[in-house]
């Protein structure tokens, strides 16, 4: 997962190359779990038991997110040592074009944000947290080690080094992975609410 993002192609931009990176570690996700006789089923790829309960499920996730964010922005001046500041909307033009105003370029790029969303939960906690519990079975806490490592990798994998950025998406992964834990196992309400994060972060883009 950290190999494949030091591949990268400028001339396609950053999507694509999102795009690339979340499709060639499926792609050896899969692999491992033929190996092993996995399916995406068994990983929480499945259809709900109810609707209505999942939809609500994804809102208190969200909700979660949102609030863990917040709070890490009322601390994160109290912290002993000062953190590199996200430099996320700095850098939002390179990565997905001029966004402010731009309507239409969000509704271009809208399918491609929430089609990495669903690739990123189906690794990060599907896979990913699976993977890390099997290796640490012989442990009564590998679930709690499989929630905390992923949150870790999922914040250190979007910005490559220990930021405001790193960890917001780390406290992010972490509620995630709770959720996921907490949730049954299924990945749906998930990966909703995780695209319905990343539409609102487009859209205070498109409004700034």
């Amino acid at each position: 997962m950290f190999l494949v993002r030091e591949v990268s192609f400028p001339q396609v931009g950053f999507m694509v190359n999102g795009l690339m990176w979340s499709v060639t570690t499926l792609l050896v996700a899969m692999w491992r779990m033929q190996a092993r006789g996995v399916t995406w089923s068994d990983l929480g790829l499945r259809k709900p038991d109810h609707v209505g309960r999942m939809v609500l499920t994804s809102v208190l996730i969200l909700a979660g997110a949102i609030t863990s964010i917040i709070l890490f922005e009322l601390v994160k001046e109290q912290l002993p040592t000062a953190l590199p500041p996200d430099t996320s909307s700095d850098n939002a033009t390179s990565k997905f074009g001029e966004m402010q105003g731009n309507w239409g370029h969000l509704l271009l790029i809208l399918p491609l944000i929430w089609l990495e969303s669903m690739l990123e939960e189906l690794l990060d906690r599907g896979f990913l947290m699976n993977w890390i519990e099997k290796l640490f079975s012989f442990t009564s806490a590998s679930t709690v080690i499989a929630v905390v490592t992923q949150a870790a990798l999922f914040g250190f994998r979007h910005s490559n080094d220990l930021s405001e950025r790193s960890i917001t998406v780390g406290l992010i992964g972490l509620v995630m992975g709770i959720a996921y834990v907490k949730c049954g196992r299924n990945l749906w309400p998930l990966i909703i609410a995780h695209c319905i994060l990343n539409s609102i972060s487009m859209i205070e883009r498109v409004l700034s």
